[in-house]
């Protein structure tokens, strides 16, 4: 399973966002200038979150996205799936009934072991996601970032924030 370049950016974005203060919004352009990514793939990505509710937007001068629910509300798996979409990683395209040896009047009452370990699979790395929250992720970088390095990253933020 790979995931689209767009999701490591919400993430990080969203990460972002989280330290924002009341009534104050990023733009996409500070976003893609912060990360270094391309202006145009990371709009897609922050529209897929605001279509998903994760953040809310506002134009003009001082428009950009902010979030819009609390940190503790928005987990990993809503973020990945606000991109990538809700659909299984895998999907079975019933290879079995092509076996050279199967009985031509052949009827399965259940899907393939392979396909149905696979969704079990994508169903561990969901429920995986979805107990991590965005605020459990300021937790980790409030102790894996020197304090000076934040501090510099949320003035850089500020100075740019509608």
């Amino acid at each position: 399973m790979k995931f689209r370049n767009q999701v490591e950016w919400a993430l990080h974005c969203c990460s972002l966002m989280s330290s924002l203060p009341e009534g104050r919004y990023l733009s996409t352009r500070s976003l893609s200038e912060f990360h270094g990514v391309p202006k145009e793939y990371l709009g897609k990505a922050l529209q897929g979150l605001s279509k998903a509710g994760l953040v809310l937007t506002t134009l003009g001068p001082s428009g950009g996205y902010r979030l819009a629910r609390e940190v503790g509300q928005i987990t990993f798996l809503d973020i990945v799936e606000a991109v990538e979409g809700r659909k299984s990683t895998f999907q079975c395209s019933e290879i079995r009934a092509n076996n050279p040896c199967r009985p031509a009047n052949a009827c399965d009452d259940r899907p393939c072991a392979v396909a149905r370990i696979m969704w079990r699979a994508d169903e561990a790395w969901r429920r995986s996601l979805a107990e991590v929250t965005l605020a459990d992720l300021q937790d980790m970088l409030a102790e894996d970032l020197a304090p000076d390095m934040l501090k510099r990253s949320f003035d850089w933020l500020l100075e740019r924030a509608g």
